[in-house]
């Protein structure tokens, strides 16, 4: 019996060396890596720890966090899926380190990641600010050609510490962080949807540089300081076409309901369209703004609806990626789906073609109780361009309060 006893035991003690035993990411400060073009890598930093229901990640840029909460693994295998938007990092993981890529099915996109714990510094290097680029830039991407466009450079400098964004005609650059060394402007953020890194030369006056997107594509930008500079005016961009009033469509919800603003629940009510995307970090950020005034100027005759265009492959997964918005930023109108498989502005106008064009997501339509456009507005300033987004914010209850009193 002793000698049955013992053998269990060493069949026992076999299997459990055999098994592999899966290690536990530390808690703390972690400092992710991603490769974009021209083998420049762009930095973020963020905290993780482990709860009951699993590991909670927290990714910082400037002002921002991040939550992420969906995160799986399996032996030395990580999947940590983006919250509200379809991207996910993939790969492997000791208790220390992480290596894998951040991936984009639907665009057929990976971009190289990697991660190491205990490291706080989103940049590397000591070296010290040898200039200041606080201030308002007269930027332009892509100076020069077809594709050039214009932007505002909005930045605040606190010793080589840099934070701000670049505001343009359909939108900004969301909260950007970084550093100054020497004459070197290094700026960085990843949203759970973009991957970008400027990297710039600076003197007092100038600046010139160059906008990494992930690593699939790259533009040269250069500035100026120009504290008086202005972007055109939002509303003036996009407007209907001679002969229009209004807006029609007719597009299905996520339960097949066909919805138009020529539906009974609509007349002689304000109605605000939004045209977006649910894979769009500005489209996000005017969503939750969205979500946020309804609870506090809910009046029953304001209504939004939300135009979907999606570069989603199937209606099945352009649906999946409206339900995720939805719940998880608690959006209570509809989001009707206007197209999937692609997100081509071209197409889009071809949808609404009452409009000269759809030039940027968001873009946001106010229509009165007569149902007419009274205004367009292009692009969403959001939280990182500071005092411009409150600006925003007033001009929006203010004109919305004055079709209400119509």
């Amino acid at each position: 019996m002793k000698k049955f006893v013992y053998l269990l035991a060493v069949i026992s003690l076999l299997f459990s060396c055999g098994e592999e035993k899966q290690p536990n990411l530390l808690s703390g400060t972690w400092r992710g890596v991603m490769v974009v073009q021209d083998g420049n890598e762009l930095p973020f930093t963020f905290n993780l720890k482990k709860g009951q229901a699993g590991y909670l990640m927290e990714v910082y840029n400037a002002a921002e966090v991040l939550a992420i909460d969906e995160i799986s693994t399996n032996k030395d295998s990580i999947i940590i899926r983006m919250p509200v938007f379809d991207g996910y990092i993939a790969g492997t993981f000791t208790e220390d380190s992480m290596q894998g890529e951040f991936i984009k099915e639907d665009l057929e996109r990976r971009v190289p990641f990697r991660a190491s714990h205990g490291d706080p510094d989103r940049f590397k290097g000591d070296s010290s600010a040898e200039v200041q680029v606080a201030g308002i830039w007269e930027t332009y991407f892509s100076k020069g050609t077809k594709d050039e466009y214009q932007a505002k450079g909005i930045f605040e400098q606190e010793g080589n510490k840099v934070t701000g964004t670049f505001r343009t005609t359909t939108g900004d650059y969301r909260y950007l962080e970084g550093i100054v060394q020497g004459d070197s402007l290094k700026l960085s953020t990843f949203d759970g949807a973009h991957v970008f890194l400027f990297l710039a030369r600076i003197t007092d006056s100038t600046m010139t540089g160059t906008f990494f997107s992930g690593n699939h594509f790259q533009e040269p930008f250069v500035g100026k300081r120009n504290e008086a500079y202005e972007l055109p005016d939002e509303t003036s961009l996009t407007y209907l076409k001679e002969g229009y009033e209004g807006v029609d469509f007719s597009f299905p919800d996520e339960n097949g309901k066909l919805i138009s603003p020529e539906d009974p629940e609509y007349r002689d009510k304000v109605v605000i369209l939004q045209i977006m995307g649910t894979w769009c970090p500005n489209c996000m950020d005017e969503t939750r703004f969205l979500v946020d005034y309804l609870k506090d100027h809910g009046e029953e005759d304001l209504k939004v609806i939300s135009l979907a265009f999606e570069y989603a492959r199937t209606e099945e997964a352009a649906f999946k990626g409206i339900r995720r918005l939805k719940d998880r930023l608690g959006v209570p109108y509809p989001i009707v789906l206007a197209q999937y498989g692609s997100s081509d502005k071209k197409s889009a106008n071809e949808k609404l073609p009452m409009l000269n064009h759809v030039l940027s997501y968001p873009t946001t339509v106010f229509i009165d109780r007569d149902g007419k456009v009274r205004k367009i507005h292009t692009g969403f300033n959001g939280p990182a361009t500071g005092e411009k987004y409150t600006a925003f914010k007033e001009e929006f209850h203010g004109f919305v309060q004055e079709l209400l009193a119509e």
